[in-house]
């Protein structure tokens, strides 16, 4: 798992001594946000402007959190406008890597770098803090925008609409006072509740989004990478899943 302590990284484990060992979710580091003209949005600093091609998202697809920014990237239509790296799924003593020796695990696809790390060493090279994904990267001032998949989904919604004439609305202003304590309910018993238990309504919502699964990543990430929960590596012998098949449900 590892973290950054002062730019140095440590292979060191989520402390769960000082919480009786349960499981605590650190709060992201980085809570820019990416506005239609570059003004501030709820948090951070100003200066993010909606522009095609500016931003890039670090993601894995074994990743709940990161891949729900990529699901937003596809029911978007942002594909073109923003660009997108793929770890391995294997999250070992290096914590996320940019090794390409697994289907669809891109590399660095912006700067050729071998961990996840660097990207945020070359955002901050003093900082200290777990090195999660998603990753939302501005290319033109070199530094993170965010590492919130909550926030980097409510960027997507509506910041780029005037580029790709795309105004879905997904979180409308006159709904959000009851979308958010059912967004609290699922956070934590939900979302949040698989790891701290072990660490769509129409078809079409389905198939805006088969192509962001990728069950082989999954599997590996979580059955190989944590050595403290499955030490032997074991992983078992899962179904093929086929999204384009007659199903029913329609």
């Amino acid at each position: 798992m590892g973290q950054l302590v002062d730019g140095v990284w440590q292979d060191v484990w989520y402390d769960t001594t000082s919480t009786g060992g349960a499981f605590k979710r650190s709060t992201a580091k980085f809570r820019n946000w990416i506005t239609t003209d570059g003004a501030a949005g709820p948090s951070g600093e100003d200066g993010f402007e909606a522009q095609s091609g500016r931003y890039h998202l670090y993601v894995s697809y074994a990743c709940p959190w990161a891949h729900r920014t990529l699901v937003f990237r596809a029911l978007k239509g942002l594909e073109d406008h923003i660009s997108v790296s793929v770890v391995h799924p294997h999250m070992l003593s290096d914590g996320w890597t940019f090794e390409t020796d697994f289907a669809d695990a891109t590399g660095d696809t912006l700067y050729g770098l071998p961990f996840a790390r660097d990207i945020y060493l070359k955002a901050d090279p003093k900082i200290s803090g777990r090195v999660t994904v998603p990753i939302l990267w501005d290319k033109l001032r070199e530094t993170i925008v965010s590492n919130e998949s909550s926030e980097i989904i409510r960027m997507f919604n509506s910041a780029f609409d005037g580029i790709t004439g795309n105004a879905d609305d997904y979180w409308p202003v006159a709904l959000r006072d009851a979308i958010e304590p059912v967004n609290d309910r699922i956070y934590n018993t939900v979302n949040n509740g698989v790891y701290k238990a072990g660490f769509a309504t129409t078809q079409e919502a389905y198939e805006g989004i088969a192509q962001t699964v990728k069950m082989d990543h999954i599997v590996h990430h979580y059955h190989y990478s944590h050595e403290t929960i499955n030490p032997n590596r074991i992983i078992p012998i899962n179904p093929v899943l086929d999204y384009d098949a007659p199903h029913g449900r329609g």
